[in-house]
């Protein structure tokens, strides 16, 4: 399912995006650039990292995958901006995901830069959730939502495969909802958006008037909502935060992926009503096909690339989509959990 896409503010990287080639390091206001970092063998291409420059060094927001070609992007923007590596002194992460915290660790280690996120986001690293999460919660997860035995062994994570992830690094400062980054006399501040992950937040400065939203509000594209440790109904989490950054209408929207854009209050109707569509859809195929499992109700939804080339772990998350919707539901009364060991839903009576 696709939503209204929002209007382009960048035009040039509009048009890289368009002919699907890496934008170029732009300057967004005086003292902020943009600058795109490959994602390898992602569709999402690239991530946009932000370099917020004053005179006390440069702070970096996400930085980035955890890849030599990344780490390349990245220090050739810098350059490009009138630095290197051993100006930066702070590197902020809207969330963990590696495609943005992934070269947070070696920006510290290669500058002595601190780093930053949510308390929350803390709480969901790979590292801490081994803390306190049995070894049997990710098989458990699949077979409780359904998934066939042999999809769900290749959908399953192996210690191999998590071991990157476990390396991503523990904060050193953290920011909660209102606090401002520690940047000279820079006035980014953080906005709590919980949905796409627990911790996840939003970038205001009212100086520059911008508005980076991390991965929260995308110009094209609907972010990833699943069902996640740290949050038993990030649909609703989600949902609240659209409606509050909606008030930051006046700002030019500075997201992780595709292209910069004006009108985020139009756009977080967009996906609201996005969500609200999906769970009509849901609605529809427990009416037609009866008591169902969340593995047999995602087959059976519209997918933008077609369940049949939605593979590997994209699979994964649209199983986990589909259960923070069920969860959503469940909560307005419009879906019944039948629980067990396999977990069935049925429409609502």
């Amino acid at each position: 399912m696709s939503t209204v896409p929002a209007e382009p503010s960048a035009q040039g990287q509009w048009e890289a995006w368009k002919r699907k080639e890496l934008p170029p390091v732009e300057r967004v206001r005086s003292d902020l650039w943009s600058v795109p970092v490959p994602i390898p063998h992602n569709p999402l291409r690239y991530t946009i990292t932000y370099l917020s420059v004053s005179d006390s060094g440069v702070v970096v927001v996400d930085p980035g995958w955890f890849a030599t070609e990344t780490w390349d992007a990245l220090v050739a923007g810098l350059a490009v901006a009138g630095a290197s590596v051993s100006d930066v002194v702070g590197v902020v992460v809207t969330h963990i995901h590696a495609d943005h915290h992934g070269l947070s660790g070696r920006l510290k280690q290669e500058s002595g830069a601190w780093i930053a996120m949510h308390p929350a986001e803390r709480e969901v690293l790979p590292v801490r959730l081994a803390e306190t999460t049995p070894d049997s919660f990710d098989k458990d997860w699949l077979r409780s939502s359904g998934v066939p035995a042999d999809v769900a062994g290749k959908l399953s994570f192996s210690p191999d495969a998590i071991k990157p992830f476990m390396e991503l690094s523990l904060p050193d400062i953290l920011l909660s909802d209102g606090d401002v980054v520690p940047h000279g006399s820079r006035t980014m501040r953080a906005v709590w958006t919980p949905g796409h992950t627990p911790g996840h937040i939003c970038l205001y400065d009212s100086v520059r008037g911008v508005l980076l939203t991390g991965d929260h509000v995308l110009p094209r594209i609907s972010p990833n909502i699943g069902m996640m440790v740290g949050d038993d109904d990030p649909l609703s989490s989600y949902i609240a935060s659209l409606e509050r950054i909606a008030a930051y209408d006046s700002a030019e929207v500075l997201p992780a992926h595709e292209y910069r854009f004006q009108g985020v209050a139009r756009r977080t109707l967009a996906l609201i009503k996005h969500h609200q569509e999906r769970c009509d859809e849901i609605s529809s195929v427990l009416r037609a096909n009866g008591e169902s499992t969340a593995w047999q109700i995602t087959e059976r939804l519209t997918w933008s690339r077609g369940w049949e080339n939605v593979r590997g772990v994209m699979r994964r998350s649209a199983v986990a989509e589909t259960c923070a919707h069920l969860q959503y539901m469940r909560k307005l009364g419009s879906v019944e959990l039948i629980d067990g060991e396999v977990r069935r839903w049925r429409a609502g009576m």
